[in-house]
């Protein structure tokens, strides 16, 4: 039986923002980009970032799957694409997740579809999503 092992690694972000200009984020292992704010500047706004966190999650989580049952020999490559809709009322919200999952490898339909829901299950990100995560919220100085 396969044992669950979670690695341990600094996690979280930092952002900064003046009273002009864009907020830029920093992570806790050194990452950092610039967030865009306009709508036709090329870059991350904060929900292609929240998009971009469950397609990663779901791609690494995919082939963590194909692992899992077997068969990473015959993985090739994985693409997730995330959009979603955002609510037209209050409080502003993604009220769903578009996700469209493509499988590259030596196949069939159902073991794609075993790979893709396998990864949903395993994906941290899908999971706190789906999730009733706790917000605590604290005042720095």
């Amino acid at each position: 039986m396969n044992q669950f092992r979670v690695k341990k690694r600094p996690t979280g972000a930092t952002v900064t923002l003046a009273r002009l200009g864009h907020p830029d984020v920093v992570t806790a292992t050194g990452g950092a980009l610039t967030v865009v704010t306009a709508a036709s500047e090329p870059g991350f706004n904060p929900l292609d970032l929240l998009y971009s966190s469950l397609a990663a999650c779901l791609a690494l989580s995919a082939r963590i799957a194909a692992s899992r049952m077997g068969i990473l020999d015959r993985f090739e490559r994985v693409t997730v694409h995330v959009s979603g809709e955002k609510a037209e009322e209050e409080p502003s919200r993604i009220v769903r997740f578009d996700i469209r999952i493509g499988i590259e490898g030596d196949f069939d339909g159902p073991t794609r579809a075993a790979i893709a829901h396998a990864a949903e299950d395993i994906c941290t990100v899908s999971n706190t999503l789906k999730g009733d995560a706790q917000f605590v919220l604290s005042l720095a100085g």
